[in-house]
């Protein structure tokens, strides 16, 4: 990111004994609490000074040559913004939490690149994710079973191939990315709009859980006890982007806010992928509308794998150690031969649309009901087919 100097101020600094690491990023966080001090701004100032913790101390004059607002420099130079700092840092050592800034080596080398990325992040987890190959899966919060199915199935099996799967824990699609991950079991990672110890939505608790236990990540920009806010969304998804080598929608309306971080994807010089939907269903106009303007039709994991840069691709291949297979890599989930009563049973589902079980029965006259329930305990437990709420069923792929 380029920053302008001043010589002036670094002549001031120049000479000074660098800082201790945790007083650095004590420093970084105290600058990024300072009210009227955004990201940019920040960054500026410490690349002019040459550290976080000169910023920090420099005196009511020299911040103001900074070009930091009035309000911010009183923050700094009357001691506030380190107050600030202790508070937050003593919450976070309550917490597996921790701080990565701008200058850290965790600190996401593709993000570095975007326009306007954030000073710090906060991680929960294994901050070690942050430097690997990753892509965003997003969409809508009221997705089609048909949505949900493909996210969870593509975001299974590029986990199984070394992608981190990353996505914004939001209801619907995002849920479906990382459920489908830990699935594979693979970690993932959820980047919030809150700060990373306020779980948003509420009923996705025990996903954030499994998240964590599962070896992956929650990161955000927002410090702790941030709440949800409508403005922290549309800024988160310029992370979920710029963390990613590429950005995958399922199901979008014409006014998603899936359609943020696809803009932001094609600003940052990202890929942006896009599974088709129905024409005739309203979440299909996302997607569709992105195909059309040249996104890539992804409709399996190979759709994927094949826009991946090369580097990037077979330095996966070679770590999950399936480069050199000689056998066809279409699907991980090879499908044995399937008992009559079951095949006949999964031959009436489909993966978009839901079918009830008087709806099913009704299809299979020919067989009992005892037959009928059998067969879709046993598909269920195969993974062949989901079970949604009010005894409805459709295929998982």
């Amino acid at each position: 990111m380029p920053i302008s100097s001043d010589a002036e101020t670094t002549a001031t600094t120049a000479g000074q004994p660098k800082a201790a690491p945790f007083e650095e990023k004590h420093a970084w966080v105290a600058l990024a609490l300072t009210p009227g001090v955004g990201p940019r701004r920040l960054l500026r100032a410490v690349e002019r000074c040459g550290s976080a913790a000169r910023v920090l101390h420099l005196p009511l004059t020299e911040l103001e040559a900074l070009e930091l607002p009035a309000q911010a420099a009183q923050f700094i130079a009357t001691g506030e913004a380190a107050k600030a700092a202790d508070e937050e840092l003593g919450k976070l050592a309550g917490t597996n939490a921790t701080v990565v800034t701008y200058h850290d080596e965790a600190y996401p080398e593709r993000l570095r690149e975007i326009y306007d990325p954030p000073a710090l992040l906060w991680a929960r987890g294994d901050a070690g994710l942050l430097g690997k190959p990753a892509l965003a899966v997003v969409g809508t919060r009221h997705p089609t079973p048909y949505g949900t199915g493909m996210a969870e199935r593509l975001s299974r099996d590029l986990a199984m191939r070394g992608l981190i799967v990353l996505s914004g824990m939001a209801r619907g699609i995002d849920t479906a990315a990382h459920k489908g991950a830990l699935e594979a079991k693979r970690p993932t990672i959820a980047i919030w709009g809150t700060g990373v110890d306020v779980v948003y939505p509420k009923e996705n608790k025990p996903l954030a859980e499994q998240i964590i236990a599962g070896g992956g990540l929650i990161v955000s920009e927002l410090p702790l006890g941030t709440f949800p806010a409508p403005q922290n969304f549309p800024r988160r998804n310029r992370i979920l982007s710029g963390m990613s080598v590429g950005v995958l929608v399922i199901e979008a309306g014409e006014n998603s806010g899936t359609r943020v971080t696809a803009r932001c994807a094609l600003e940052q010089n990202r890929e942006v992928f896009a599974v088709p939907g129905n024409v005739t269903t309203r979440n299909a106009w996302g997607p569709n509308m992105l195909i059309k303007q040249g996104a890539k039709l992804t409709s399996c994991w190979e759709d994927v794998w094949e826009e991946l840069p090369t580097s990037i691709r077979m330095g996966l291949e070679q770590s999950e150690g399936f480069a050199s297979e000689s056998t066809s890599l279409a699907s991980l989930f090879e499908e044995s031969p399937l008992p009559p009563a079951e095949a006949r049973v999964l031959g009436v589902l489909r993966q978009d649309e839901a079918l009830q079980m008087d709806e099913i029965l009704e299809k299979l006259e020919e067989m009992s009901s005892s037959e009928v329930f059998t067969a879709l305990f046993e598909l269920e437990l195969a993974g062949r087919i989901r079970q949604l709420p009010g005894k409805n069923y459709v295929r998982s792929f």
